[in-house]
């Protein structure tokens, strides 16, 4: 049997072409023994099973055949909160916390509604729900299984002021009479065009849902469709804010140019320093 650090090492040594073997070692060790995070440098002459020997081979083969880590662990960090993901949902990204970041901004943490447009697994909804917990937020999505593990999510943080409608865009919110009724509606949709899609990482295109990256031939058709189909929903004063790609700024600009409903437009950029969040404000 192998003692806990020497199998770090090898899932090191075998992990060493990913961008970060060290952690994925780690994660993948946590993932198959008892171990807790803040205990697995203490007792690195531990000696595993060979059950969880053989399960730590079995997940590293399948991280190097390009299996995302979330998908494995079952988990992925968003505004450091623990989500449960599964195949088939998209991974949440780091740069998505600058939609939490911004609303949290413009928020008078009063009583509110916010609406999140495609929750995926909740990770925007979630975040908000923690931050704000006097606000109302709908979380909507087209597929069932998003859905599914986003109340999952909801349960295993303990909160109580989200609701779920299924439904593709703003399709779910006259049911809910939520017209003129929302102080911030936020979306990370698809914007990668099919020219982008073909060049992303293989891990990517393997195992992601293509649906939630990419939105037609340009990219730019759901976000243009969230710039026009919003204003009806939100408050005077309410904020639209969506998550854009590299390159999209000045387009997305003409889309909220193209009517006189929105008072006040801006771009957030990135740590890269990247346009990556647009607002409109009504």
């Amino acid at each position: 049997m192998s003692t806990l650090q020497e199998l770090f090492s090898r899932g090191q040594s075998l992990l060493k072409d990913l961008r970060n073997p060290d952690l994925e070692a780690k994660l993948l060790l946590l993932e198959c023994t008892s171990i807790k995070e803040d205990q697995f440098y203490s007792f690195p002459e531990n000696k595993l099973r060979r059950a969880e020997e053989r399960r730590f081979y079995k997940l590293v083969s399948k991280r190097l055949r390009g299996t995302p880590l979330a998908y494995i662990t079952g988990v992925k960090e968003f505004w450091s909160i623990p989500f449960t993901i599964s195949p088939g949902i998209l991974i949440p990204r780091p740069e998505t916390e600058l939609i939490v970041e911004k609303v949290l901004e413009l928020s008078s943490r009063e009583n509110g509604t916010i609406v999140d447009i495609g929750t995926g697994c909740g990770n925007i909804a979630v975040s908000l729900a923690k931050e704000l917990p006097q606000a109302r937020i709908v979380a909507t999505d087209t597929a069932m299984k998003a859905l599914r593990l986003a109340k999952l999510n909801v349960s295993r943080q303990k909160i109580s002021n989200i609701i779920f409608a299924r439904g593709s865009l703003f399709s779910a919110l006259p049911r809910l009479r939520l017209e003129g009724k929302c102080d911030f509606i936020v979306s990370n949709p698809p914007y990668v065009s099919e020219e982008e899609w073909a060049k992303l990482d293989i891990e990517i295109r393997n195992h992601e849902p293509k649906s939630a990256l990419v939105a037609g031939k340009s990219g730019l058709e759901v976000i243009n469709k969230l710039i026009q189909g919003a204003p009806p929903y939100l408050k005077p004063g309410g904020c639209l804010l969506v998550e854009i790609g590299i390159g999209q700024r000045d387009k997305v600009l003409s889309f909220f140019d193209s009517g006189a409903v929105w008072k006040k437009v801006n771009f957030f950029k990135d740590l890269n320093g990247i346009s990556r969040v647009a607002m409109g404000k009504t």
